[in-house]
């Protein structure tokens, strides 16, 4: 899904009802660990440009959620949130969602299996139905579990490649 970023400024982007302090949009900004680099691109007067081109798909995520920071949300749905993410901009985002959200609900939509593994609950879907529905440890365990399936066909896809990715999966 496309996130909203609109041609202006960096304090637009982040408050467009200019709701919020700097010192609050600041703060939001270095918990996602980008107040360096906004600060050598103009601070919170630093160009945005239309759709965020100025910024990597990964900046835009974390700007993103610095927004939902701000907004003080307790639900969140980060779908398909890293996945034009290579694995270490992976990492970075899921280890930022973790601390940023942790006292929040986050629904997630996640083809990267590592993306879910820590999740509390996991629910897969089949032909649009819950197929299964639970802590991820308790899905490994279930024989002939979808789960359980895709995490080994993930594996097996991996052939032999750096499994970094999947190492969250054997928790």
């Amino acid at each position: 899904r496309r996130r909203s970023f609109f041609g202006g400024t960096m304090r637009f982007n982040l408050d467009p009802t200019g709701s919020h302090t700097d010192f609050a949009m600041m703060e939001a900004l270095r918990h996602v660990h980008l107040d360096d680099l906004v600060i050598s691109r103009g601070g919170l007067d630093g160009v945005v440009a239309e759709d965020g081109e100025n910024w990597s798909h990964g900046q835009r995520q974390l700007i993103c959620t610095a927004r939902a920071l701000l907004q003080g949300a307790k639900v969140v749905m980060l779908d398909e949130a890293t996945a034009s993410c290579d694995v270490e901009t992976d990492a970075v985002l899921q280890k930022t969602f973790r601390e940023v959200f942790k006292d929040c609900t986050v629904l997630t939509i996640a083809h990267r299996l590592n993306t879910i593994a820590d999740s509390d609950r996991v629910m897969v879907l089949a032909d649009g139905n819950i197929a299964e529905f639970d802590t991820p440890q308790n899905l490994m365990k279930k024989p002939g579990g979808m789960y359980r399936a895709l995490v080994a066909e993930t594996r097996s896809a991996a052939n032999g490649g750096s499994s970094a990715n999947l190492a969250a999966l054997d928790d």
